[in-house]
């Protein structure tokens, strides 16, 4: 059996890496992420300290109302006329306050209102990123595992190179340099067998602690790989869905909104504000008082309007306000440089997308031409018109070629993911796509 015709990938890492432990899905393993990774926890945490940051605003239109007690004991000593005297006061009210002109109060409650929406922008970013994460995690895993199974599998045909270059020496047909060049090969093979081993160990331990689960085992591709197709096939449209779709572009104009209200709120300085007030207060001196000998009762109830217009503040008003109207400008300077941003990124993600389709298909080309090559080689070597180092060198080729093309299709799915994540339309549903070309 030729060992260099390798099985079809998944098989070949499924007979490599076979356990009783069950596969999972990229999907599956990112329900399980949501619930464990601890970035993402802290930040649905934000999310909920801004939601209730932001009802705190309300505050500011919504009435006040207050209750106070007060009990206090009077000795009064007068000389002349001669008093002496001590007396009890109990005193209880209730008083209210409602804001019926506070312009600023207003502007803090439109304010209160666009921090929920860039609190639920922060979130989308959050969970779009964690989709990327467990994804890349995911990939890292697949592509560790195929490298390990491909030098393995070199591994296997340098033994047999360096088995057949010791029989031929033993009888005449070559030189011990056939030998030692096929030994100097194994050997370091065998040294990127164990640094394979380990990085297999250090992209799993990964994938275990983003998802919360031990031993998480991901399902490879499917054969015959069927990578996804890119619609739309055009850059513009991808980049029209910046505005309304970015997450960052999002937060970016919702803090302009923000600064203009920041702005009202310095302009409302220089502006009356107007409250209905209400009180009810009751006192009582049982033992009267220091005008009154007697039992005594005093119940008031008032209602009234509270005006207040700032006349000067010493110019605190007029420079608040040019501070505002510079940070608003800032925060439009801001969105500008978010929207170019965001629109570059989708782009140069778009555009890597189609180069991994192009170098997916360049690379199955070079697969076949590698092997085709290796072939001929070995048929070269055996009728004594190559020497052993061609064929060491033509598998080396081969397998070399494999892992980029194993690596190149992993890098447009995780291609379109990032296309995704960089225009702001990735969504956990986006993983159906994936899960449909993985093995089941």
């Amino acid at each position: 059996m030729n060992v260099l015709r390798l099985l079809p990938l998944p098989i070949a890492i499924g007979m490599a890496f076979s356990s009783g432990a069950q596969a999972e899905n990229l999907l599956e393993l990112y329900q399980s992420a949501r619930a464990f990774d601890a970035t993402y926890q802290s930040a649905k945490a934000q999310y909920d300290a801004n939601l209730a940051r932001a009802a705190q605003a309300r505050a500011g239109l919504l009435p006040t109302a207050s209750l106070a007690a007060g009990y206090s004991r009077t000795d009064l000593n007068v000389s002349v006329p001669a008093i002496a005297r001590a007396f009890v006061t109990e005193q209880a009210s209730i008083s209210a306050s409602q804001p019926l002109y506070r312009p600023a109060n207003l502007a803090t409650f439109e304010q209160g209102k666009r921090q929920v929406e860039i609190a639920g922008a922060q979130l989308q970013a959050a969970e779009q990123d964690l989709v990327l994460r467990v994804s890349q995690a995911y990939f890292d895993v697949l592509a560790a595992q195929d490298t390990l199974a491909f030098v393995r599998a070199q591994k296997s045909a340098t033994a047999e190179q360096l088995a057949s270059a010791k029989r031929n020496f033993e009888v005449g047909t070559s030189t011990i340099t056939d030998t030692r060049e096929a030994q100097a090969r194994y050997d370091l093979v065998i040294a990127q067998e164990i640094a394979g081993e380990n990085d297999l160990r250090v992209k799993k331990l990964a994938l275990d602690t983003l998802v919360g689960k031990p031993d998480a085992r991901p399902n490879p591709l499917a054969v015959p790989n069927r990578l996804p197709v890119l619609v739309p096939d055009d850059v513009n449209v991808w980049v029209s869905q910046v505005e309304d779709a970015s997450p960052a572009v999002q937060q970016a104009r919702l803090n302009v909104e923000v600064a203009e209200l920041e702005t009202k709120k310095a302009e409302a300085g220089h502006k009356p504000t107007l409250d209905l007030t209400a009180s009810y207060s009751k006192t009582r001196n049982p033992d009267g008082s220091s005008t009154v000998a007697t039992s005594t009762r005093t119940n008031a109830s008032v209602v009234g309007l509270a005006f207040n217009l700032p006349l000067f503040a010493g110019f605190a008003v007029q420079n608040r306000v040019r501070e505002t109207l510079s940070l608003a400008e800032k925060a439009r300077a801001d969105l500008e440089a978010a929207r170019r941003a965001v629109a570059q990124n989708t782009r140069a993600a778009f555009f890597g997308v189609q180069s991994g389709v192009g170098q997916v298909k360049a690379l199955e080309a070079a697969e076949a031409s590698s092997q085709s090559a290796l072939d001929a080689n070995k048929l070269g070597y055996q009728v004594g018109v190559r020497i052993n180092i061609d064929v060491l060198n033509s598998q080396s080729q081969l397998f070399q070629t494999k892992r980029d093309l194993a690596q190149a299709r992993y890098n447009v799915l995780l291609g379109n993911l990032r296309l995704r994540l960089a225009n702001g339309t990735l969504k956990p549903e986006d993983l159906f796509d994936i899960n449909a070309v993985l093995a089941r």
